[in-house]
Parts: structure tokens; sequence; C-alpha cells
């Protein structure tokens, strides 16, 4: 069960519109293909209520409403009208799983608290809602009030509860406790099923659901990119690499769909994937040292089970001061370059020279450090900005104009835009649509200074297109705007050189 909409927009500085949540719903159920999918708490916010709508109103249409599950609260009849008015048929009631929970936060009885249980799951049954039952804080509840908690299963056993699941709610557990308790709730009801949701405050999100799955428990909780309050859950793509690859489980889940949901949850929520993050992040195929690239072309030496191509990836071979003539050869073969003994040596070199000096280098930037070791034609610099002109003004749209020569024509266009560099793509992209020449599709922009705060200080801007693939062009200036043209420049003279 995927709760990215739920507990996943509980992510400090995240909220998802209407359409967003719509979309992220389509994409895990339709293409990702997860089992069932958390969109929201009861009695949040209006705009709640109207993306449960949407949601449930479109799953319906697509046989898919029995998969839509929405958290509610313990409070007689108000959860369960809302979830019901709002089209979904699958309540998520949110009870209590330690004694503390109920008698500090509630100031109740266990006694009394199951007896409101019950009236709402009565009610909830009678409006045609299925009902599963969150035990929050149960990680607590079995270190430290374990006769309550089962008491509490005990009596939501009898009124035919559907799912009971279990929740590191504060992120606590080790693996080897979560096995052990995890293992207690199977052995105690055998005929149960149980689901565990995994916390990550120690980092140990993941191990517990490797322990969790080990010890019976037959569905997991997860979110994209691990989203979740505090330090957050444990993400989807982790969890299918593990039930895969050391449990040997099927599932329904299309690992092929994994990078574009995660992608499209990363624009949306404004939270940046780390590089280094499993499965997803951008350096996690990417072999660095020369010594691996060589093992892999020899013998595929440094490969495991999470081949690249399983999540819609492929494996890449960095470029810098640990590489060697492997990884350069990898590059240049991709790209339909051959070097000599002699050249490779200069180039490896200059490469070398340019990680000491923590300049980073990509596959793009090849053919222009070819041309500047070997004083060749590596690439033809068919495309030159001859003038440009930005301004902006104060309630007024940014403005640019463009003077470029493309081989031996020389063109000029204004165009306005919502920024200064956005004027000047779309006076660009007003010349070529006049020339029929194709331009690839913006997929990132990122900017990086050197920390200190200088004002002087080169600005570093790293553009990230799609044309046939993806590749990154990168941009250097005092000015960001000025960084991001010398980038998409060297996108223009790449593919016009026809190297993609």
């Amino acid at each position: 069960m995927d709760t990215t909409l739920r507990d996943g927009e509980q992510t400090s500085g995240v909220s998802f519109t209407d359409e967003e949540k719509l979309s992220i719903a389509k994409l895990l159920l339709e293409e990702v293909k997860v089992d069932r999918l958390e969109i929201a708490s009861a009695r949040v916010s209006e705009g709640e209520y109207e993306a449960v709508k949407k949601i449930t109103s479109w799953a319906a249409r697509h046989q898919l409403i029995n998969k839509i599950e929405v958290l509610g609260f313990v409070d007689n009849t108000i959860s369960v009208d809302w979830i019901h008015k709002a089209g979904a048929k699958v309540l998520n009631l949110l009870t209590k799983g330690s004694l503390r929970h109920v008698t500090e936060q509630l100031r109740k009885t266990p006694e009394q608290h199951i007896k409101d249980i019950e009236q709402v799951v009565d009610y909830a049954m009678g409006s045609g809602l299925v009902v599963n039952v969150y035990l929050e804080d149960w990680s607590n509840g079995m270190r430290n009030s374990k006769d309550y908690v089962f008491n509490m299963v005990d009596a939501l056993r009898k009124i035919k509860i559907n799912r009971i699941m279990l929740p590191d709610t504060l992120g606590i557990l080790n693996p080897d406790e979560t096995y052990d308790f995890c293992k207690q709730m199977k052995d105690r009801y055998p005929n149960q099923e149980f689901d565990f949701h995994a916390h990550n405050d120690y980092d140990l999100a993941t191990g517990n659901i490797y322990s969790a799955i080990k010890a019976g428990i037959s569905c997991l909780h997860t979110t994209i990119n691990g989203l979740g309050e505090r330090a957050g859950n444990v993400p989807l793509s982790s969890v299918i690499a593990v039930v895969k690859d050391h449990f040997k489980y099927n599932m329904n889940v299309n690992e092929k769909k994994l990078t574009l949901v995660s992608k499209m949850v990363e624009s949306f929520s404004g939270i940046r994937i780390p590089p280094n993050k499993p499965v997803i992040g951008d350096n996690v195929f990417t072999q660095t040292s020369g010594i691996h690239a060589d093992g892999d072309t020899k013998s595929q030496l440094y490969y495991n089970d999470l081949l690249p191509e399983r999540f819609g990836r492929k494996r890449i071979y960095a470029l810098g001061k640990t590489s060697g003539k492997a990884n350069i050869k990898k590059n240049l073969e991709e790209m339909g370059i051959e070097l000599d003994a002699e050249s490779m040596k200069k180039v490896t070199q200059r490469i070398i020279e340019l990680g000491d000096k923590k300049e980073a280098v990509t596959q793009e930037d090849l053919p222009y450090i070819i041309s500047d070791v070997l004083q060749s034609k590596a690439i033809q610099e068919e495309i030159d900005i001859l003038n440009f002109s930005l301004s902006t003004a104060h309630g007024l749209k940014p403005v640019a104009t463009l003077k470029i020569r493309i081989k031996d024509e020389v063109y000029e266009e204004t165009s306005n835009g919502d920024g200064q560099y956005d004027a000047f793509m779309k006076a660009l992209r007003k010349i070529y649509n006049k020339l029929k020449k194709p331009l690839p599709v913006l997929v990132d922009y990122a900017v990086s200074i050197p920390p200190g705060g200088k004002t002087d200080a080169l600005v570093q801007t790293d553009i990230t297109w799609k044309m046939d693939r993806e590749f990154r062009t990168r941009g250097l200036d005092s000015d960001q705007t000025v960084a991001a043209i010398k980038a998409t420049i060297k996108m223009l003279n790449i593919i016009e050189n026809n190297k993609l």
C-alpha cells in the first residue's frame, strides 16, 4: 500500500494540488500497479475533500475504487460521513496502539476506547465501507504495554475488521525488535492479515521492512522517495528491490515505472531526490572508479542484481579524477568517437586535472575537451550567439532579444517570458520554428554556487535536456542567466553535430 498522498504529504513544506494528487494516483495504480493507495485524511480541508472526490470518481470509472483508501478517526459519524460523501469505499481507522496514547492523549480507559471504535465500525459498515484499523504507536505499545495491544486486537477481531495495520509511528524499532514483535502478532493471530508501516527516524526503515516480511507480514506501507513526517517513511523503490531480490517474491509492481513516478513526485513536492538514494538516485548506477569500468568491460565484475535496465535506466561511467581509460572509452563509444592510445592518454590526463579542481565533467563535455586537448574539431562550433539583450522591469514581463549565427546565416528574434531565461528560450524557439529545426525539452534546471556568499562568485548552471535520450550541459558565469545561456549554446552545438 502506497501512502504518498496521505502520510507522504505530511513532509514539511509539501502540499499537492488536487490535479497533482490525481496524476500521482493514476500513475501509481495504472502504470506502477501498486495494490492499494491511501490518498488522504478525512476532515483535513475543503481542498483535500475535492482531491478525494476527483480520485474516487476516476477510480470508480476504471474499476479501481476498492484500491482507494482514506484515513479516518474515532469521531462517531463525522469521518465516515466525510469519506462516504467523497466517494471512497475503504476506511483506515486510526485507533490507539499503546496504553499511554489512550490514557494520556484521549484520557479514556481502554474499554471506553474500544466501545467508541465499535460504534464507528458499526456505522461505517452500515454505510457500505470496508474497515481497516491502524494501531497508532503500536511499536511503543509492544515495548511497554503488550497486554493492551493483545486486548485491542482481540476486540477488533470480534467486530470483523478487515486488516490490522502495525505502525512504527515514531520510527523507534530496530530489525530485531521488528521481527520479534511482528512474529508475536502472527503467532498469536495466524489467520489475521497484518500490514507493517515503517518510519525512518534511525535510518532503519528498510531493514525493519526486511524483518517484517521475514516474520510473515503480508502487506507493507511505502511512500514515493521516502516522503513522510520527520525523517520520512520507507521508500517504495527500496521495498520493491528488497522483496524481489532478497525474498524472491513475485509482486504486481512494474519496476520500470519507479523512476518515472519518483521524478514526478520530486517535481510536485519540490523535495529533491538525493543523488545516492538507492535505486532512484541519479548516481546509483554510476561507476566512478576506472578499475570498476575495466572490470565491467572484461566480465561484468562490478554488477549486482540491481541492474539499471530493470528500472528503465542505464549504467553510466563517470568522468573525474578517479576515471581511468576504461571510463573514458565507454563514454566515447556511446558517442561514436574513437581515439588512438596517445590521444586517449592526453584526454585522460586533462579529465583528471579538471577533477582535481573539483570541476564535474559530463559525457557531453568530452567533444569540447578533445577539441581543446588535441587541437582538433571533435565538435564544430556551428552555432554562436552574436548578441543578446535581457531586460526586466517591475510589473512587466522580462524581454529578451537574441541575435544568433547558425552556420553562415544570422537570425534575430525578440520575445517576452516568465523570466529572463524563459524569454531567451522563447526567442530561440521562434528562430528554430521558422527553420523547422527541433529543440529538446528542458527536463531539469539546477544552479549551484561555491560556499561563502561572495557576490563575484561563479555560478554553475546544469540543464538536463531530452531529445531521443536525456543529456546534460553546463554553463559557468558570474551571472546565473548567462551561465544558463552558455549551457544552452553547448546543447545547440551538440544536436547540430549529431553527438547525441
